[in-house]
């Protein structure tokens, strides 16, 4: 990703861009992003939703859509339209003629700390998973995870281009951000309602997980293509086996390396000891992954696999949490930001279309997931219909998704925002829903007491 090479290199070469001024303006910036993201998630919490949906709307009311606190150049607005601009030339002397490059410097900055906050985030994810874990729950998983991907993958590609004209490579990105599931949001309320050691909560976790894998691969595959901007059956196939390969060989080759990181780990003395190794095993394989083509976050994604693994990996767990918190709700609210709630405007002829395109995504990612737990097989007495919808929410996920396809210009402005407000009623719905499925769905003495 060369954002920050660019930033450096823009800085450079603008010397009207001073750099105590952009710096001003970054810190600006994050006191903006992380007062929407505390406000925001705290408010949905009280509200009983996930807290990342705050992050989003926060990332909404400070961004392009309303306050215009925190905007970028290529939302198609200047330094004319930044607030922060306004209060730099007023209270730190700012010069007009410099406005430009300090908001094109600034912008930036922001961005390359959005994608470290989405690397992050996915090393995390990847800490969470546990490998053994997921073999454990069996074949059933796997089924309803490779179900949950193919079904609402094939079913919004193909409509999109059929139904709505989309561009392939804008469809197939449309129809990747579908396959996504939130492990957080499912596991969260199957362990309010008491479901997270039921038959029905252990194969929604394991297929939760393998379906985040999948989706990842998926991302990096589609992310590459869309960076040709062509549809080559032979770059698809070679961009499926590398991020396969990559994915599989990181996990394998992490192996040997486990013995090695537990062994520094034990002769580090100063602070970081545990924390500072692993995140430059994540940086290096996120550097891998995208000089070979593939997206970085598959790199952290893998790290967080094989660190899993290890005998700290749990303690390692609980330190990334803390850096976790604080660069992560930076990729959230930026993704809000970033959103033109406009190109929804039913007034706006132009506009229309992309609502009709949202409401079609709606009813894939729903429909889509539900089917996926009715291809549970070989098992009596069970909620298929539950495991459908612990499947529904995108979450943070999806959002990821929601991003990356943004920043690779793959999306129209109105299909960037389908996909985000498909991320958010799926997101919304799927608590309430799920609550409905277990309601009369009493527990039976035979369910396993240990948990996925």
């Amino acid at each position: 990703m060369p954002l920050l090479a660019n930033t450096i290199e823009g800085i450079s070469e603008a010397p009207e861009a001073d750099g105590n001024i952009v710096l001003l303006a970054v810190l600006l910036s994050l006191v903006a992003i992380y007062t929407a993201s505390k406000v925001g998630g705290e408010f949905f919490n009280w509200l009983g939703f996930p807290p990342v949906l705050g992050e989003l709307v926060g990332g909404v009311v400070i961004g392009i859509s309303a306050l215009h606190l925190v905007v970028f150049p290529e939302g198609g607005v200047g330094a004319s339209d930044s607030v922060i601009m306004q209060i730099l030339s007023s209270t730190a002397g700012l010069d007009i003629s410099a406005a430009g490059a300090t908001f094109e410097a600034q912008s930036e900055v922001i961005s390359v700390l959005a994608e470290i906050g989405v690397i992050v985030l996915l090393f995390e994810i990847g800490l969470e998973s546990n490998i053994r874990e997921l073999l454990e729950v069996g074949v059933q998983s796997l089924v309803v995870a490779i179900v949950g991907v193919v079904a609402p993958f094939f079913a919004g590609t193909i409509g999109l281009i059929l139904l709505f004209n989309v561009p392939p490579v804008a469809a197939i990105f449309a129809g990747a951000a579908l396959t996504a599931t939130s492990i957080g949001i499912t596991s969260r309320v199957l362990a309010e309602i008491g479901r997270l050691s039921s038959k029905e909560g252990q194969i929604i976790l394991g297929a939760a997980v393998m379906d985040d894998i999948l989706g990842i691969i998926v991302l990096a595959v589609v992310a590459s293509l869309a960076k040709t901007g062509e549809i080559d059956v032979t770059n698809i196939i070679f961009l499926i086996i590398s991020a396969t390969v990559f994915l599989v060989g990181a996990i394998l080759l992490g192996r040997f390396f486990n013995d090695t990181f537990v062994t520094l780990a034990k002769q580090f003395k100063t602070r970081g000891r545990i924390v500072i190794p692993a995140f430059i095993l994540a940086l290096l394989l996120s550097y891998i992954a995208a000089a070979i083509g593939l997206e970085a976050i598959l790199g952290a994604f893998a790290a967080g696999l094989v660190l899993d693994e290890t005998e700290p990996g749990k303690e390692l767990e609980e330190l990334t949490r803390p850096i976790s918190d604080v660069l992560v709700p930076i990729f959230f609210v930026t993704v809000g930001a970033k959103t033109n709630l406009e190109v929804l405007n039913p007034a706006v002829p132009d506009n229309r279309q992309g609502l009709v395109i949202a409401s079609f995504l709606i009813v894939v990612a729903i429909f889509g997931k539900v089917i996926s737990g009715f291809s549970v097989f070989g098992v009596e007495n069970i909620n298929r219909l539950a495991i459908g919808v612990g499947m529904i929410p995108r979450g943070e996920v999806g959002l990821v998704f929601a991003a990356v396809g943004s920043d690779s210009g793959a999306l129209s402005p109105s299909l960037d925002v389908a996909i985000i407000l498909m991320v958010i009623l799926t997101t919304f719905v799927a608590p309430p829903l799920l609550r409905v499925v277990f309601r009369d769905d009493e527990p039976t003495a035979t369910e396993p007491e240990t948990t996925a």
